[in-house]
């Protein structure tokens, strides 16, 4: 750990005290920072960004926080963390306010998390159909079922355009709870037609 994570981790430690037990480790080339293993913040090359959500974009944009962005494969990446400046840390009644803000965010996002099964956790879908799926705006299960197996899996072809139809039927088992080789015949056979007909075109 260099001197200039060092100082900020200790600053942030003492700072952020009456949260809970203060807790660092190494994370995406910088540090996390948690709140009794609740993880609210990021230290990455000397400074501080705090973690929001979409909802609470609006806090953190009106103290004049930046949101962060890094580079990955060559391309601006904009993260839902926010830069605490100079001001802030000379602020540490606000600063605090908004930590702890960070902080019950974390924690509900958690257990929301906890409570809420993931797209991966149905039949057929393994973390890298999830993965297209998120790309895809298909973000849980109560979204792959509003559209469908036939309308996500067209979704999923304009990110990847060779999908086999293994997707497809394994779209419409998950959404059926059972193995795709367990679809009805009269179900398969329809998709099976579908896709023929979407590969004709």
């Amino acid at each position: 750990m260099d001197i200039l994570h060092n100082c900020r981790i200790t600053q942030a430690k003492i700072c952020f005290s009456p949260l809970g037990d203060i807790s660092t480790r190494s994370q995406f080339g910088g540090y996390s920072i948690a709140s009794d293993k609740i993880m609210f913040g990021l230290i990455l090359d000397g400074e501080l960004y705090l973690r929001g959500t979409r909802q609470s974009e609006h806090i953190y944009l009106r103290q004049g926080m930046n949101r962060l962005i890094y580079t990955k494969r060559g391309l601006p990446v904009t993260l839902n963390y926010y830069h605490v400046d100079e001001r802030l840390w000379g602020d540490a009644r606000t600063l605090l306010e908004l930590a702890r803000h960070a902080v019950d965010e974390a924690r509900q996002e958690t257990c929301d998390k906890a409570a809420r099964p993931r797209l991966k956790d149905l039949p057929n879908i393994g973390q890298g159909i999830e993965r297209l799926l998120w790309k895809a705006g298909i973000q849980d299960i109560d979204a792959l079922r509003y559209h469908g197996a036939k309308s996500s899996y067209l979704k999923l072809r304009k990110i990847k355009k060779n999908l086999s139809v293994t997707v497809l039927l394994a779209l419409e088992g998950a959404l059926s709870g059972r193995h795709y080789a367990a679809l009805p015949q009269g179900q398969r056979s329809e998709l099976l037609d579908w896709f023929k007909h979407l590969s004709c075109r």
